[in-house]
């Protein structure tokens, strides 16, 4: 995302001087900014309707946010993917009053990481794999940046590994229906070809 800031004193745009005051900021955007800020905002309202969801267990969450983010790698790439991701991370613990606290560092783990397996992920072969494939990755990649904080931080006992199983369920199953999710969504979105 790129931004300038530029003044405007009433008799135009020009660029703001060393050691002047700004009567007002002007950032110029892309579309693509334009475009990420849109899909952050929608990954941010998933993410505030599944805090509403009640959770049988900590940390156990649908993650409906990724759902845009598979989206957005697929039709914009990685760049864009990575930026929706990081913004409502970080957007979303502000929202929740938790930037900087432990929750926060686990979210932004498991994004982290989730983001380091897509870029690899992306580059598989599409005939095999797809936005399901791709999910369930994200998905377990996700869960492990959070289990590695939890010990490596938070808990450092390896009784949390009891709890494996329980969270690598969850991955498969969250990541398999968003997966699927997201596919429904981008072959609704391709255009159809016309009758006749």
């Amino acid at each position: 995302m790129t931004a300038s800031i530029t003044e405007n004193r009433g008799e135009g745009v020009r660029e703001k001087g060393e050691g002047e005051k700004p009567s007002s900021i002007l950032l110029s955007t892309t579309a693509e900014d334009h475009r990420i800020a849109r899909m952050a905002a929608v990954a941010l309202g998933l993410t505030i309707l599944e805090n509403a969801i009640p959770s049988p267990l900590p940390g156990v969450k649908p993650g409906l946010a990724n759902i845009v983010t598979l989206i957005v790698l697929a039709r914009y790439g990685w760049r864009a993917a990575a930026w929706v991701t990081l913004l409502r991370v970080v957007a979303g613990s502000l929202l929740f009053g938790n930037f900087l606290a432990p929750g926060f560092f686990l979210s932004l783990s498991g994004a982290v990481l989730s983001l380091f397996v897509l870029a690899f992920a992306q580059h598989l072969p599409p005939r095999w794999f797809g936005p399901v494939s791709h999910s369930i990755y994200a998905a377990f990649a996700h869960i492990t940046g959070q289990m590695a904080v939890v010990y490596l931080w938070l808990i450092p006992h390896s009784g949390i590994a009891y709890l494996i199983p329980i969270f690598a369920a969850a991955a498969l199953l969250f990541g398999t229906v968003n997966g699927l999710i997201a596919a429904r969504f981008m072959d609704n979105s391709k255009p159809r070809p016309s009758k006749g």
